[in-house]
């Protein structure tokens, strides 16, 4: 009994002076600092993720893990989207035109990018603009605009999706 009275009067003391509380740093170091609109990917399990997933492939995408990610970000796009179309379309990137970055079937695999970052920000804001912004946003109803007439595209890119991640799908896939 003694026991159970110390410890209330030692919780009911430190209720009321406040001693027992936790706070955060009011102010943070410049470190801590970002830019505006600037994410942290210092860590993110989504970069290593699809870094890991690309490598299981022997995909030469893989170093490119964080463009992903950062794009998808930028245009409010799941990050396994664009990486799932790769799949689909060249083997993750390893069956493509010989330099034309182009991992995506892009105007039937006739177009060139610049670098695998340029496809992936291109193809990523395209999706965002020409496609979810104007509606188009299950898997389905943007492989009847991409990739017409197939009728296996949509469930072959929902099929990498769900490889890449087990997580809920961030748009509808009906």
């Amino acid at each position: 009994m003694r026991k159970i009275i110390a410890i209330s009067a030692v919780l009911i003391v430190l209720t009321f002076t406040g001693a027992g509380e936790v706070r955060a740093q009011s102010t943070a170091d410049g470190s801590a600092e970002l830019k505006e609109g600037q994410t942290n990917y210092d860590f993110d399990f989504r970069v290593e993720n699809l870094r890991k997933f690309f490598q299981k492939y022997n995909s030469p995408l893989a170093s490119y893990a964080e463009e992903f990610v950062i794009y998808a970000d930028e245009n409010s796009l799941d990050y396994r989207l664009v990486p799932a179309i790769t799949g689909v379309e060249s083997t993750f990137g390893k069956r493509i035109p010989q330099g034309s970055y182009n991992a995506y079937g892009w105007a039937n695999g006739e177009y060139e990018f610049e670098s695998w970052e340029d496809s992936i920000r291109h193809v990523s804001e395209v999706l965002k603009t020409s496609y979810i912004d104007r509606g188009v946003s299950s898997i389905n109803q943007i492989a009847r605009v991409y990739a017409p007439p197939s009728t296996t595209w949509g469930r072959n890119v929902t099929f990498f999706v769900r490889k890449i991640d087990t997580l809920p799908l961030n748009f509808d896939i009906i």
